[in-house]
């Protein structure tokens, strides 16, 4: 028997978790398919960006997330472990230092988020086979069969769905070999970080060897969890495939941070090299990918679990749409035309971050490299600059609008309305549209269209502050860009109402008038 449902999510990742309960949120009947039996119990990706925490604010998950964080100090970004601190403040943000949590700890809030939307993910099932034709997407899966009207691809760098479907990655392997892992530790020596402060103080080099080595769990007791990663003359030598040992790691331990640190247990090790590719296309007819099926790159920063999360973020309202009739299926279009660009430019930016960062560390020119660097890094221009690529906060897209504040994420202010004070991520919280009207006088929310809630509002001071540039009124999508501005009096959004939500260009209530 076909079971069938609007949506198959297959990965049960950061990625396919979140977009699923985006899709949840919206009504969508999703499916979600994993083959591995329980969660990975994994550190993996331990960083969530300032974008991606605002992304979270926006669905009431970012108290959840907080509570299971690692406690750090508040010492900002990073970018190729230059040993100063990238200022996200500039950009307008509540949370300029990200959040430090295990990818385990975040997917278990997440998949405790999709349980509450009465979505169950189907362990120990995998994907077979897929094969699409003009209405949907049947696939053959261990426990039997699924019919979805699309199927989304969140299973990860070794994607089954881009080799079913053949899709092209083109990119470049991998010229290094690391080792990530997570330990126990027996006992510690003085050179090991006690807390988590900056990622450069936290990098070592020594015996041959470099290493970032921090506390799992705030503090450095002897049976803490840690998070090490670290590579050198032995890793460079192994398959990508040969297990990580307690050998080899307790080896590279005492190489760096000399005999008293001892290894008390391996709970898990992965290898990872440097490789870097992208699919040409994210849209392959009624399949879509995400996450690491869509691009992978070394990870550094956190990246690949951010990239992921706004991929889901991007694409999960707009499937919503179309599964519900209000928007064309062309509107999946501009997932790939959105999103893509912005993986390449994280690739290029990872890429860089490789060729600036030591290994090996004696390298001079590198290192007369990295001083220049750091110098402009020291900068103001420079170092917003780089906080705004490092955090996801510069992000732009092109939707063929000159304006400024068009394509650019909305900044999340304090506003007064008729029922009190909030926040637009609050307003966004539901996961729909937002006509924020800032010049008429405050009225009870009503929606103007199906899907988009107009709310009538004056900013108030908050940590980001008030200014929109004189914006009269701002449409945004429920992934928290904006895709319209009002400026002069009379200015009416019918136009982008139509693009992004209707599909029709029917005229919006007498109330915009």
């Amino acid at each position: 028997m076909t079971i069938e449902h609007d949506v198959i999510v297959v990965g049960a990742g950061p990625t396919g978790l979140f977009l699923a309960s985006e899709l949840a949120l919206a009504g969508v009947d999703v499916a979600v398919v994993e083959r591995e039996a329980g969660p990975s119990g994994q550190s993996r990706g331990g960083g969530v960006n300032q974008r991606s925490a605002e992304v979270l604010a926006m669905r009431g998950l970012l108290d959840a997330v907080t509570e299971r964080a690692v406690p750090r100090e508040s010492v900002g970004g990073h970018f190729a472990f230059l040993p100063v601190p990238l200022d996200a403040r500039p950009w307008r943000t509540r949370y300029p230092d990200g959040i430090l949590i295990p990818q385990d700890r975040m997917e278990d809030v997440l998949e405790g988020r999709l349980r509450e939307l009465g979505v169950e993910v189907r362990r120990s099932t995998e994907l077979l086979d897929l094969v699409q034709d003009a209405d949907g997407v049947e696939a053959a899966v261990s426990a039997g069969r699924l019919r979805g009207r699309y199927l989304v691809a969140c299973d990860g760098g070794h994607s089954t769905v881009r080799k079913l479907v053949g899709a092209d990655f083109p990119g470049r392997t991998g010229t290094m070999s690391a080792v990530s892992a997570d330990v126990e530790l027996a006992s510690v020596s003085d050179t090991v970080s006690r807390s988590v402060g900056h990622i450069s103080t936290l990098a070592r080099t020594a015996g041959g060897y470099w290493m970032m080595l921090h506390p799992l769990d705030g503090d450095a007791g002897r049976t803490s969890g840690f998070r090490v990663v670290f590579g050198g003359p032995p890793q460079a030598e192994l398959p990508r495939t040969a297990p990580v040992t307690a050998d080899e790691v307790a080896a590279a331990l005492v190489a760096v941070h000399g005999p008293d640190t001892v290894l008390g247990r391996l709970r898990w090790g992965t290898r990872f090299s440097d490789a870097s590719r992208q699919l040409t296309e994210y849209r392959h007819g009624r399949v879509l990918f995400a996450g690491d099926a869509a691009h992978i790159h070394m990870p550094v920063g956190g990246q690949g679990l951010n990239l992921g999360l706004q991929d889901a973020m991007n694409l999960g309202w707009k499937l919503a749409a179309v599964v519900a009739g209000r928007s064309p299926d062309t509107l999946l279009d501009t997932y790939h035309d959105e999103r893509h660009p912005v993986a390449a430019h994280v690739l290029a930016t990872v890429r860089a971050q490789g060729v600036i960062m030591s290994p090996p560390p004696d390298a001079d020119d590198r290192r007369a490299l990295r001083e220049i660097l750091t110098d402009m890094a020291r900068l103001p221009d420079g170092n917003r600059y780089l906080a705004g690529l490092m955090s996801g906060l510069a992000v732009r897209y092109d939707l063929g609008d000159p304006d400024p504040l068009v394509g650019s994420r909305m900044v999340d202010l304090s506003l007064a309305t008729d029922g009190g004070t909030t926040t637009v991520s609050a307003l966004l919280r539901a996961g729909r549209a937002l006509l924020l009207d800032l010049d008429a006088p405050l009225t009870p929310a009503e929606e103007i269209v199906d899907g988009v809630e107009r709310v009538t509002a004056r900013a108030v001071g908050s940590p980001v502050g008030v200014d929109l540039d004189a914006a009269r009124q701002v449409l945004v999508r429920p992934d928290g860009y904006v895709c319209w501005v009002g400026r002069e009096h009379g200015d009416r959004p019918d136009t982008a109402l139509a693009r992004w939500f209707t599909g029709s260009a029917r005229e919006a209530p007498a109330l915009l008038r």
